[in-house]
């Protein structure tokens, strides 16, 4: 740990996150364990390295995208809970509060097995692929997709069953990073063995280009390799330019067909190409998964990381010329570049055969295009010539938006999300605000309103890790209602059953929507036997599948001695467990006998053999002669009930 570490542990950011625990290190950030001490919750604290803190645009872009990130609702995004700059000690610190994820990453899991089989990889890559396709849906580009930010954390049932969920982190840090001072010459942004052709020559990043980096990311779970490696960074960045990158097939022969060729999709130097988003990449992952008869593994989860180890984060970090971190963004100046260009002559290290000799004039042909091209990159992405302010453009439909913000020489992101008050379709603002001073020629996120979020269409029997996540889609909160949950003739248990409010109900946003899950089918009901006999309730409670015992006797006005009374549960009930045990209750009452014309002597004799009392006048003798009685004979009675005689003389 070193001596700045050291130092912020135990210190309390923004008078709000106490930092516990040193997690990782890397070139760009240190992450430590934290509490919130507001909301009394543990977190984990991106702490980036002084020299960030200090750079102004690095602050304003790394607050724009911890923003843009935050907006992000899935449970497979890491979520980000706040962003500040600490200026209570001697050194500002820019820091980022995320969702403490206790586990690994992809890339220790890559370190233990090397390659995975497919199954595990379906396990993994179906997960994040959803994570991702969530951000593009917001027109969010990640530009970092890598080992290192795919985050198997443990989930509360991995001490009996070792599982892990799969979270995608670190949204938006490239672009955060490459905005500092700092870097002000050219530079190529995000981790050189996943980047794209186009990152490489323009800068450019779109949803093409994280499908790009995905399509890396499954080659090496499938493989335990990346295609391209050589003696620097540059040389890899070369040959994701101009080689194809080949079937994951090339390296290791199980991987099905299917699986090579989405891969190669995915990875085609023409981004037009590739899958249009992670949307696109991961229904068609998922409709090969299908046809091949796969079941994604349960993705193994890992130890978390031992507090007091140094361990490193693979952040996308700026790294000089001859620093050649393997995990980071790589940061030349013009005449560094031309040099690391001119190097890259030989043949570079692949997963195919080496190429013939007679390649090597046309690499050699190719090497100027290449320096132009990145030259021409790293003179675009850092040219400024004045400043401009930012429009208004709140209530503009998106094209006259679009069309304002261009005229003001600014380029255009637009991020899409939903609006208690802002009709669909409307601009809701940008990021800057309107009336901020900015670069001519810099970026402004337009966010468009996609209107108040619905409830969406979650029918029973959904699994509920998809119902979460449609609902975290149109962000809103999804929770969970027990006490809703019921049986239901074919959602399977644990299943959604039903969602409140209704599917189609327009809410504010953050709202939450309830969902109450299937027990399974119903258990068979307690039939009636009422009325039957003892013997005969025993057999049709066992025919229906119950345990039936005897439980007692009691009184029930009109039915028989002997007969059943009731049954606990009572009819009509639907018991759990295999086999559930019925109590029956039968019926206690005595029929009251016929003591007319006996003496009362007589009388008293045969109501006490009855179990009743006999209430006579006292002035009668006991050979006086029984002219009446109540109850009547016959009726039905309570065990020690009283019969009145009427008794002559």
């Amino acid at each position: 740990m070193t001596q700045a570490d050291a130092t912020l542990v135990g210190s309390l950011l923004d008078n709000r996150y106490r930092v516990t625990g040193l997690l990782a290190r890397g070139g760009m950030s240190t992450v430590f364990r934290g509490i919130d001490t507001r909301l009394d919750r543990p977190v984990a604290i991106k702490v980036m390295h002084p020299q960030y803190a200090a750079d102004s645009n690095f602050a304003e872009r790394f607050e724009r995208e911890a923003r843009a990130a935050a907006r992000l609702h899935h449970p497979h995004v890491v979520a980000v809970f706040d962003q500040g700059v600490d200026r209570t000690a001697d050194q500002a610190y820019a820091f980022l509060v995320m969702e403490l994820v206790d586990g690994g990453t992809l890339r220790e899991l890559l370190d233990q097995r090397g390659g995975l089989d497919v199954p595990l990889v379906c396990g993994i890559a179906l997960p994040a692929l959803r994570a991702l396709s969530t951000a593009h849906k917001a027109g969010l580009v990640h530009r970092d997709i890598k080992p290192e930010n795919v985050l198997l954390g443990r989930t509360p049932q991995s001490e009996a069953t070792p599982s892990a969920t799969v979270k995608v982190a670190d949204f938006g840090l490239v672009r955060a990073m490459a905005s500092a001072s700092t870097t002000s010459s050219s530079v190529i942004l995000g981790t050189v063995a996943y980047l794209s052709p186009e990152q490489v020559t323009t800068g450019d990043a779109t949803a093409r280009s994280d499908v790009y980096s995905f399509g890396i990311l499954l080659f090496e779970m499938l493989t335990g390799q990346v295609p391209y490696t050589g003696d620097s960074p540059l040389s890899v960045a070369y040959r994701h330019v101009n080689d194809d990158v080949p079937p994951p097939s090339s390296v290791n022969p199980r991987v099905p067909a299917a699986l090579d060729e989405l891969v190669v999709r995915a990875t085609r130097r023409d981004p037009q190409s590739r899958q249009a988003d992670a949307g696109v990449l991961f229904d068609e992952l998922d409709r090969l998964r299908t046809e091949l008869v796969i079941t994604p593994a349960a993705v193994p989860a890992l130890p978390p990381p031992d507090h007091d180890v140094d361990t490193t984060t693979g952040d996308t970090v700026p790294v000089r010329a001859g620093r050649h971190n393997r995990n980071g963004t790589r940061v030349y100046s013009q005449a560094e570049l031309a040099g690391e260009l001119a190097d890259t002559t030989g043949e570079h290290d692949a997963v195919r055969p080496r190429r013939r000799r007679t390649r090597r004039i046309a690499l050699l042909s190719a090497l100027g295009l290449v320096l132009a091209a990145l030259l021409g990159a790293g003179a675009w992405w850092f040219a400024a010539g004045g400043t401009t302010t930012v429009p208004e453009v709140a209530g503009m439909d998106q094209a006259s938006a679009e069309e304002t913000l261009e005229r003001a020489d600014l380029d255009v992101d637009i991020t899409r999300r939903h609006h208690d008050s802002v009709e669909a379709g409307t601009a809701i603002g940008t990021e800057p605000a309107a009336g901020t001073e900015v670069d001519q020629g810099g970026t402004v996120e337009l966010s468009m309103s996609m209107g108040r979020p619905v409830v969406p269409d979650i029918a029973p029997g959904t699994p509920l890790a998809d119902a979460e996540a449609a609902i975290a889609d149109v962000e809103l909160v999804p929770v969970r209602d027990s006490e809703a949950d019921d049986y239901h003739e074919s959602a399977p248990e644990g299943d959604v059953l039903a969602v409140s409010p209704e599917p189609g109900t327009a809410l504010d946003v953050g709202e939450e929507v309830a969902i109450a899950l299937s027990l399974g089918p119903p258990p068979d009901p307690v039939p009636d036997v009422a009325g039957l006999s003892a013997e005969k309730a025993h057999d049709e409670l066992s025919d229906a599948g119950f345990e039936p015992y005897d439980a007692g006797e009691e009184f029930a006005e009109g039915v028989p001695p002997g007969a059943v009374v009731r049954t606990d549960p009572e009819a009509g009930a639907r018991p759990e467990g295999d086999t559930p045990r019925v109590g029956v209750y039968v019926s206690n009452a005595v029929e009251v006998p016929s003591v007319t014309g006996r003496t009362v002597g007589q009388a008293e004799s045969i109501l006490a053999e009855h179990g009743l009392e006999a209430e006579v006048d006292s002035a009668a003798g006991r050979f006086s002669v029984v002219v009446g009685q109540d109850p009547e004979a016959g009726e039905l009675v309570e065990p020690g009930s009283t019969v009145t005689i009427d008794a002559f003389p």
